[in-house]
């Protein structure tokens, strides 16, 4: 028991001994940047939301009162670990469309958003001590759920077109039993990079040579606004050693959150039994909604819509570091997705950089070191999202940190 003095006397409180899974994972440094936003004046570009107009409010209402009216039991009662039915035969078909998803062998089952795709994923193949392989830097979320399973986790940095390969076989070589290679292979969170087709044959590869399986997070795919399309590594899948998430965060609505893993179906079999013990099933409600929203408008319209909000957010927000930011200041001009990855000489404080500029200027951007695999990793980076502000808010930031950025490093 531990104690604490009060003006009354002691008060005692239990010393709780959290397992070794949970007792090293820390909040994510994002969330508690986020707290800044709330704070009058300021202006985000930390978070990783959707932009608001790009919401199908309307035709989700629609389809809800209708459900709601028509068969409100089948979206209030319980429903079956594997997913919505009809959600599970549309996506099937869908991913088929993609090349991700192969009837000979792969099965589906929707899943709580990818996050949760991703842990499970993980939770079925490794065990304690067991390598997983990951891009460095990367997505804290998908960290957080690994480092909960006391697996050995190992980054491989980056370069421009993805993971490097020599430096990711010298880890298949060095390191001990390798499982698991996880990737978000088009604009990855955080640096917005995409990997090039070489890279990723050379990956699936590399995955056969020696025996492993390949995760692969797509939740910003259809959200590409410039270049042309690379074919996903689940479509190089001939072996059955590619699990493919997915996600409706991105497309339709994090609210719901709905996502999906296509895999070898003996893999799908172990994650619905571990779903259940987890919960029991996802949103009913979302998964028919979602079913209903693919099914009943013009996907190519729906997608180009969004396509257009955030090229032109992005646009805007590149604008910016074009022609304000100090020149010392490289950057990754992203295909897609939702963010910016922005590179500070090494002379610069990066962590005084952020805090300065939430304190002094009122603009929160994310430090690169949130995305870091170890503590000790250094990095002088930051993320910035355009998706998430007005486009008001980006151009009266942005201007806001260029003017910080020649001050400081001109």
């Amino acid at each position: 028991m531990s104690e604490i003095r009060f003006k009354k006397g002691w008060y005692y409180y239990m010393d709780y001994k959290f397992s070794d899974k949970v007792s090293d994972l820390k909040a994510s440094a994002i969330r508690e940047i986020l707290k800044f936003t709330s704070e009058p004046g300021v202006i985000s570009f930390a978070a990783g939301n959707p932009a608001p107009e790009a919401f199908p409010s309307e035709k989700i209402a629609e389809i809800s009162n209708d459900l709601l009216r028509s068969d409100p039991i089948l979206a209030l009662q319980y429903s079956i670990t594997e997913g919505y039915t009809p959600l599970r035969d549309f996506l099937k078909e869908w991913m088929k469309s993609r090349g991700c998803f192969n009837p000979d062998f792969d099965d589906l089952i929707v899943t709580s958003g990818a996050q949760q795709a991703n842990e499970l994923s993980c939770k079925v193949l490794l065990n304690e001590g067991d390598t997983l392989i990951c891009e460095s830097p990367c997505f804290i979320g998908s960290l957080n759920a690994f480092k909960s399973y006391n697996v050995n986790l190992v980054g491989v940095e980056m370069e421009e077109d993805g993971i490097n390969l020599e430096k990711l076989e010298d880890a298949l070589k060095t390191e001990k039993n390798v499982k698991l290679l996880y990737l978000i292979p088009n604009f990855q969170n955080p640096t917005g990079r995409t990997t090039s087709l070489a890279k990723r044959k050379a990956v699936y590869e590399l995955a056969c040579k020696y025996d492993f399986i390949i995760l692969e997070d797509n939740p910003y795919g259809d959200l590409r606004i410039s270049g042309e399309n690379i074919p996903s590594i689940k479509s190089l899948d001939t072996e059955g050693r590619v699990i493919y998430t997915g996600t409706f965060s991105k497309i339709l609505s994090p609210g719901f959150r709905t996502g999906y893993v296509s895999a070898p179906a003996e893999i799908i079999q172990k994650i619905i039994v571990c779903k259940q013990v987890s919960d029991v099933h996802s949103n009913i409600w979302a998964q028919v909604v979602c079913h209903r929203f693919m099914t009943s408008v013009n996907l190519d319209e729906h997608f180009a819509g969004l396509r257009k909000i955030y090229r032109e957010k992005c646009e805007l927000m590149c604008s910016y570091i074009d022609n304000g930011f100090s020149r010392r200041i490289t950057y990754t001009k992203p295909e897609g997705g939702l963010f910016i990855w922005c590179t500070l000489p090494d002379d610069c404080d990066m962590p005084a950089f952020c805090t300065k500029a939430v304190r002094d200027y009122k603009i929160a951007v994310v430090p690169g070191n949130a995305f870091s695999i170890r503590e000790t990793d250094k990095t002088s980076s930051i993320r910035l999202n355009f998706s998430t502000p007005t486009n008001q808010q980006i151009s009266d930031g942005m201007e806001i940190l260029a003017a910080m950025t020649r001050e400081m490093l001109d």
